[in-house]
């Protein structure tokens, strides 16, 4: 999860917590102050209702009693959801306002909460000719219903603030989050497109104000700075190396050349063991000069100096490597499938990496097995060369190291360099191709895929001056 996710969501969960606590207290005092103010209105609505009530007994003219209650007990309940009950002494119901009210059973003169209403009794005294005589009950009851909605919607609204509160602590520090994480965007962009031009000499972007951020992406900077100087070092190193191995390959061509026929003459002259010595040391000579043919080949392309390239067939390069080797073959079958492959490139390096790609077969399978050898064209515009054998493979922890200089397999019969599969991938490279190890089609063994750019039927203007590739093949 970003890190301006994670601020901002603790920044909301913070502000959650305090908006919650806040809520819990004030919604609690404020429940408790609305339903207090109720009780207490409820309870002077009862006193006031029992002492402004007049309740008299009148005699009638045959010596009846009439209960007369003034003023009429429904004044006291207009616009209100309120009930008066009047009882006797012996707790019967003299009078009730509305008649369908709830029944909240006799009075008790403990204040109580029944169907939805507060209920509250209290004595109320009966006058006899105005002097007072006796008493009766007036009950009291106001349904809570309004006061509980009230409450309830106390409630929502502090839910709707904690949750709107929170969405906007969210929301903000989103904004700031991301305000505050732009600069760090800033340098991620710069260093994801140092890493993509592998150019540390490119400035960092610096932050205006003096924090943190500032001081990381000096750091940066000054790290860059001594990249780019080191890099710049090494690369000269690099270049004072392979330019001492490329003139050092180069002297020493001629005087290998020179001892090459010295000991070739001798070792046609010479009999017994001098003839022996001569003949061992010719042989040593020769895998000299293919040493420094070898270094002299890499050390060029590493400095990719730049070298005539014109039109040639892969598949005749191909032929003509393998009919070089069929003589030392070994007892291998050379099996060739080559088929037009037109390129344009180095005829001499093109045919390099035929000869290595069927020297290291031959070197490292048993006598007597198959080697394939083929070139075709595929329809992506490549130009594939391929050598396969029926060896025991590439041991995996070989295969991660294969294309590096100086590596040799453990079966090598025939004393290589651990060179040949580097000068491969050197020229495909400096080509504008790759060589792959990739897993053979049937059985064990190994396969050997180069892939090139095929040479294009079209001069640089776009005309057709070139011949087709199928008259250059054949």
């Amino acid at each position: 999860m970003p890190i301006r996710v994670r601020l901002a969501g603790v920044s909301a969960l913070l502000t959650f917590v305090i908006l919650c606590a806040f809520a819990v207290g004030i919604g609690s005092l404020t429940v408790h102050r609305i339903r207090q103010d109720f009780n207490r209105e409820v309870n002077e609505k009862a006193e006031r209702l029992r002492t402004q009530l007049n309740i008299e007994v009148v005699f009638g003219q045959d010596g009846s009693e009439h209960l007369v209650i003034t003023p009429e007990p429904r004044y006291f309940t207009a616009g209100e959801h309120a009930a008066i009950r009047i009882f006797g002494i012996d707790r019967s119901v003299l009078t009730e306002v509305p008649t369908h009210a709830p029944w909240f059973g006799g009075p008790n003169l403990t204040p109580q909460t029944l169907h939805n209403y507060r209920v509250l009794s209290g004595a109320a005294p009966v006058r006899v000719n105005g002097v007072p005589r006796g008493h009766v009950y007036v009950q009291y009851a106001r349904n809570v219903s309004e006061t509980e909605s009230t409450v309830r919607r106390v409630e929502l609204f502090l839910l709707l603030g904690v949750l709107g509160g929170t969405a906007l602590a969210l929301l903000a520090g989103l904004a700031l989050a991301r305000r505050a994480m732009n600069p760090i965007a800033q340098l991620t962009s710069s260093a994801a497109e140092i890493a993509r031009t592998r150019d540390p000499s490119r400035e960092i972007p610096q932050p205006s104000a003096e924090d943190e951020v500032a001081v990381l992406a000096r750091t940066l900077q000054g790290m860059l700075r001594e990249l780019d100087s080191a890099r710049s070092e090494t690369e000269a190193t690099l270049a004072r190396q392979r330019q001492f191995v490329a003139d050092a390959s180069h002297e020493l061509r001629t005087p290998l050349t020179s001892v090459l026929a010295n000991l070739e003459l001798l070792a046609e002259t010479l009999d017994g063991d001098q003839g022996d010595a001569a003949s061992s040391a010719l042989r040593s000579s020769r895998r000299m000069r293919r040493l420094v043919a070898d270094l002299l080949l890499l050390a060029r392309n590493d400095a990719a100096k730049p070298t005539v390239r014109e039109r040639c067939d892969l598949a005749q390069i191909v032929v003509e490597a393998a009919g070089e080797l069929g003589a030392l073959a070994d007892g291998h079958e050379i099996v060739i499938d080559a088929r037009p492959a037109a390129v344009r490139g180095v005829r001499d390096e093109l045919h390099r990496v035929s000869i290595n790609l069927l020297e290291n077969a031959i070197r490292y399978t048993p006598p007597g097995t198959e080697i394939r050898v083929g070139t075709s064209t595929e329809p992506t515009g490549q130009v594939k060369l391929v050598v396969e054998d029926d060896g025991p493979g590439i041991p995996p922890e070989l295969a991660e190291n294969l294309f590096e200089r100086f590596v040799r397999g453990a079966g090598d019969r025939g004393g290589s360099f651990g060179l040949g599969l580097a000068i491969v991938q050197s020229i495909a490279t400096s080509h504008g191709g790759s060589v792959t190890l990739e897993p053979p089609l049937q059985g064990t063994g190994a396969r050997f895929v180069v892939r090139l750019p095929a040479a294009s039927d079209l001069d640089d203007d776009g005309e057709h001056h070139r011949p087709p590739l199928e008259t250059l093949v054949n």
